[in-house]
């Protein structure tokens, strides 16, 4: 069995506070601000989007990725600010295994910690789940990045462990990773209930 995923479609999430649409590269203007005043934001990523030249790249390979069919890249807007807050993105989807990552998340400066990101977990765990017949969604972050790694917890995530010494880094250094994870019966079963209660 394969999963319901068409990388053309247009899949546009939304609900009373966020709106996810697929991103473009028309979408440069929009996100630019973060890429050159937030450079800081990136600095757990495994690619920078720093700069005007690093957002630009960014988004063009999130496109290319989208034409494989191996990612699918949104942009995120707030609709308590009326502003676009940022980017997420399913990665290494793998029909013929039901699996895909859910990460490359990111928010501007003033949208972290304002409940923003739980509405857009919520929203792309619902497509991945309910919609396209995903049973499991990963998730792996830089292992020092605690807010992250919170962030990922209080969704539901079960972590399964470190990858050491994983990937490296733009200052040369590499990187472990931690890999966490939700099951498509565990999200049936109680965390799509919790989430949707919390947001």
């Amino acid at each position: 069995m394969s999963t319901a995923f068409h990388p053309e479609a247009s899949y546009v999430l939304e609900d009373d506070r966020v709106l996810l649409r697929p991103l473009q590269e028309t979408d440069l203007d929009h996100l630019l601000p973060f890429a050159i005043n937030e450079p800081d934001t990136w600095n757990y990523s495994l690619t920078s989007a720093a700069g005007e030249d690093g957002m630009r790249a960014y988004i063009k390979a999130a496109a290319n990725g989208r034409t494989t069919g191996r990612e699918y890249p949104f942009i995120i807007f707030d609709k308590a600010s009326g502003g676009y807050a940022g980017s997420t993105r399913f990665y290494d989807i793998q029909p013929a295994y039901q699996t895909l990552q859910l990460g490359y998340t990111w928010y501007g400066e003033k949208f972290r910690g304002t409940g923003l990101n739980k509405h857009c977990k919520f929203l792309l765990l619902q497509l991945a789940f309910d919609q396209l017949g995903i049973e499991r969604v990963e998730f792996r972050a830089d292992a020092r990045n605690e807010r992250s790694i919170a962030a990922m917890k209080s969704i539901g995530c079960t972590v399964e462990g470190v990858l050491r010494n994983h990937t490296p880094l733009a200052n040369g250094s590499r990187r472990d990773s931690i890999v966490l994870s939700i099951l498509k019966d565990e999200w049936e079963n109680k965390l799509r209930d919790s989430l949707k209660s919390r947001l």
